[in-house]
């Protein structure tokens, strides 16, 4: 009996694993317009966060520098001029009450969003995926316990833990560090569906079987056969999850779980903001405004990389228009 080794075929216009797969899916985000514009914004956001020490040096503006001379004591603090505080000097202008620089405190705080979020991805990502091929090439009592898991994990209220463990960890606990193991430890329940919903649908394949008809155990199988078949939904949620990471980091510095003054943050500046909302908006809208965009920008991207793993999707959203995908 003859067993065939190829793999099954792909779905048509789908990426395959592979060296050219990176180049192949750039042709297709290249194409859409919007996403060219998410990715120049993100890249100009990732380049200035990461040029902030040297930004901050040229302007001449420390983050964590007080100047009670720019501020109206009389009015309980809010900037002297218009418009926040804006001249030659403060390019954005001041923030309310001590009078430091907001251009140079909005990138180092982004630096922070971005820290976090990126890393809490990666956790998630990493826990969803082997939780997930647990839970589909265990047993059957291994995948109910794995699934019943996965629910409370996903049950569990975030915030609530977050306030919570701030009577727990120690105060010199390093908080970004705290943020990435409290995002990506409790956020990895969608991953794990997905991958098991996946690899439960792969592992009746003929390559798989195949692979296991040859000898090769459940872990090589994984490694070798699985993970390459799963890399396109995987970098698909990682994507969409990396602006679910900022929002929730956000909303974390903003109840008071993320980094501590006078490191900045934009979770943390929209909290000691909403005093100020009236007297000083500028001080609100700026890292509001930062954070919306930056959300958006990955939003767009990552739907473009989704369409560009699977070009069938965007078939589907352009059914009776009489245009047909290119991939």
């Amino acid at each position: 009996m003859s067993i065939a080794l190829e793999r099954s075929a792909p779905a048509p216009g789908a990426v395959p694993p592979g060296a050219g797969a990176g180049r192949q899916v750039w042709r297709r985000v290249r194409r859409r317009p919007s996403a060219l514009a998410a990715a120049a914004v993100l890249a100009l956001l990732v380049l200035l966060a990461l040029a902030a020490p040297l930004l901050s040096h040229l302007t001449g503006q420390d983050p964590g520098a007080y100047h009670d001379d720019l501020v109206d004591s009389a009015r309980g603090g809010v900037p002297l001029g218009s418009f926040g505080g804006i001249s030659a000097d403060h390019w954005l202008g001041v923030e309310p009450g001590t009078g430091r620089d907001l251009f140079t405190r909005l990138l180092y705080g982004a630096r922070i969003s971005l820290l976090v979020a990126l890393g809490a991805v990666a956790v998630q990502t990493a826990v969803g995926v082997g939780v997930g091929l647990a839970a589909a090439l265990g047993g059957r009592f291994a995948g109910r316990l794995i699934g019943l898991t996965t629910d409370v994990m996903i049950a569990l209220p975030m915030l609530v833990i977050g306030i919570a463990l701030t009577a727990v960890v120690p105060p010199d606990f390093p908080r970004p560090l705290l943020l990435i193991l409290l995002i990506g430890l409790f956020d990895w329940g969608g991953t794990a569906r997905m991958v098991r919903a996946q690899t439960l649908a792969l592992r009746g394949l003929d390559f798989v079987d195949a692979a296991r008809l040859s000898g090769k155990g459940t872990l090589r199988i994984a490694r070798r056969e699985l993970l390459p078949s799963l890399a396109a939904p995987v970098i698909t949620i990682a994507a969409i999850k990396v602006p679910t990471a900022m929002v929730a980091e956000a909303s974390l510095s903003f109840l008071g779980v993320g980094v501590k003054p006078p490191t900045p943050s934009w979770g943390q500046m929209l909290s000691s903001a909403q005093t100020w909302f009236r007297a000083d908006p500028a001080y609100v809208l700026l890292p509001a405004g930062l954070l919306f965009v930056t959300v958006l920008a990955f939003t767009v991207l990552g739907d473009a990389v989704r369409t560009a793993l699977d070009p069938r999707e965007g078939s589907r959203l352009r059914v009776g228009t009489g245009k047909e995908s290119r991939a």
